[in-house]
């Protein structure tokens, strides 16, 4: 109010134990907070003296409340009844026992009565699931839940077993960077959660076959040449396949491959021929022609902490000399350019020796174990006369029908070609129920479109794609596939790999007595379609280099 024409405040108090109030009111001149901190200490006294009398002379009810409690409540100033709060909190923890803090996250260790990691209960394993989308080979993803712990194989084998397909051990999960152009083929063992944990948001898993993941354990001697390895070259006598996979495999020998690259200078576009050493140490350049001593050696990368990668870019997209380059990544980067290692080999023989001893050398005898998991599956089948089918199978039995009476077939022999006359008759009812029995097309229409469905069959592709494709599902001899020809659009291609080569045969239609037949040979073989044709060769190997092996197969998750 004013008071004397200046602004006062007025305060209004009663005495502890009266009923009324007294006003006094100070003027803009008295200090009004050493006011407030003399009235704060003036309430805390008398708060404490009635706190000892209450606690001396008033005695306990037979409800155990005390007497004073009953009394009108007294004035208390705030901040001593929080110190009070606080005094109470702590009497009423320490006399509990000390439990655990389920939630250490959610509260400070100062306010936590037991946070020690000892008196926390032992932890289990991890239970966490992670979402991981894996593309197939037509791009379209599927989404899969799977554990920490899970590894590549594994996740091969859940989507075998999801999309219902064979599982022969020859599919693969592979890291892939679209828009640097590298992929590799994980190993059986990796964690696909730690793979994918420094992988770029562009970065995906393609599910894929790859025949030639341990083709160099069959057929080592196609994978390391002599010329490449550098304790193959000091002996006198030609190792045997066995021996050079043993001191590949043998922590206590030191094999080296050996040879020129050319390497991709950083930061430039030109490439640099220099000759290098791999070792179970490294990758390694010689910075004086062929020299091997240790002050003319330059580390390139560390294969603990690296991995080898696949360019599916063409060679004009970096300017290499050659097609046949490759990558070094290092584990823990994101894959800028200025961190990658590019290579490029001569040829094709070359690159695969480099990447294939780079594998070795990183994991060692662990590659040999995952390449013998399915082979002891299959010595443990093999006291089995015959493939393990289902119950159903097993109680099936040959039957000829042709008589009024069926009989049972107990000749195999009889057995097996009554099957195959079972299957042109169903062949045949096939075609006519696709195109039906009115169909206006002629006979030899029926053969062009009976091999549409098959998964080797490709339709119009470049002869760059067959490539391509030959490329990522591993070059092993007899692994094929056919498209339709682009020089002529009568005629068919048959792509075929064999000794890391590729090669393009062309089938040509041959007209005789009114019928279109396929041939491989300039019409002395005649097939009626093209699936005969994959069929005779898949037994025998007749004009090709091998016989056909391997299909190339895209299947939809």
């Amino acid at each position: 109010h004013k008071c004397n024409g200046q602004v006062c405040m007025v305060f209004l108090i009663r005495p502890a134990g009266k009923t009324g109030y007294r006003s006094e009111c100070w003027s803009d001149d008295v200090d009004l907070e050493a006011l407030v901190n003399d009235m704060n200490s003036s309430l805390e006294s008398l708060y404490s003296t009635c706190s000892s009398q209450q606690t001396e002379s008033a005695p306990l009810l037979h409800n155990g409340q005390n007497s004073c409690s009953l009394r009108r409540s007294q004035p208390m100033h705030i901040l001593a009844f929080r110190r009070l709060q606080v005094e109470e909190q702590q009497l009423r923890t320490s006399s509990l026992p000390a439990i655990p803090n389920p939630f250490p996250e959610l509260c400070s260790p100062a306010s936590s009565p037991v946070l020690s990691p000892g008196s926390l209960p032992p932890r289990e394993p991890s239970s966490d699931k992670y979402i991981v989308k894996i593309f197939s080979e037509d791009g379209i993803g599927k989404v899969v839940e799977i554990p920490a712990d899970m590894t590549a194989r594994d996740l091969c084998q859940l989507l075998v077993y999801k999309s219902h397909l064979v599982d022969d051990n020859k599919w693969s999960l592979v890291e892939h960077h679209p828009l640097l152009g590298l992929e590799r083929c994980l190993e059986d063992h990796e964690l696909v959660v730690q793979v994918q944990a420094f992988m770029n948001s562009d970065s995906r898993f393609l599910f894929r076959k790859n025949y030639a993941k341990y083709e160099f354990f069959r057929n080592p001697l196609t994978f390391f040449p002599e010329h490449m390895v550098a304790w193959c070259q000091e002996s006198d006598h030609t190792i045997p396949p066995s021996q050079l996979l043993q001191n590949f495999l043998s922590t206590s020998s030191c094999p080296e491959i050996q040879g020129h690259l050319y390497m991709k200078e950083v930061g430039r576009k030109s490439w640099k021929k220099v000759y290098m050493f791999l070792r179970r140490s490294g990758l390694y350049c010689s910075t004086k022609g062929t020299s091997k001593e240790p002050r003319h050696l330059q580390l390139l990368a560390d294969l603990e902490e690296s991995n080898i990668f696949t360019v599916t870019l063409g060679k004009k997209h970096h300017g290499a000399p050659t097609d046949y380059h490759f990558c070094i990544k290092p584990n823990k980067t994101r894959g800028e350019m200025k961190e990658l290692r590019m290579l490029c080999a001569e040829d094709e023989q070359s690159r695969t020796c480099w990447m294939t001893a780079f594998r070795l050398f990183k994991y060692g005898i662990v590659l040999y174990q995952n390449y013998g998991v399915p082979q002891q599956t299959k010595t443990l089948l093999s006291h089995f006369s015959a493939p393990v089918r289902s119950v159903s199978e097993n109680s099936l039995v040959a039957m000829d029908f042709s008589g009024r009476i069926g009989r049972v077939i107990d000749n195999p022999v009889e057995a097996q070609s009554a099957a195959m006359e079972e299957g042109l008759v169903w062949r045949r009812k096939t075609r006519m129920h696709i195109l039906g029995s009115h169909s206006p097309l002629h006979h030899s229409s029926l053969n062009s479109v009976i091999h549409i469905a098959q998964l080797w069959f490709y339709g119009r592709i470049t002869r760059e794609e067959s490539h391509r494709i030959i490329h990522q599902q591993g070059q092993v001899d007899g692994l094929f596939l056919l498209r339709v020809s682009q020089s002529n659009p009568k005629a068919y291609v048959l792509t075929l790999c064999h000794h890391q080569k590729i090669k393009h045969f062309q089938i040509l239609p041959c007209e005789e007595d009114g019928q279109v037949f396929f041939s491989l040979d300039d019409g002395v073989t005649k097939f009626t379609d093209l699936i005969q044709l994959v069929e005779f060769y898949q037994l025998n190997r007749g004009v090709l280099p091998c016989k056909l092996k391997h299909p190339c197969t895209v299947v939809a998750l």
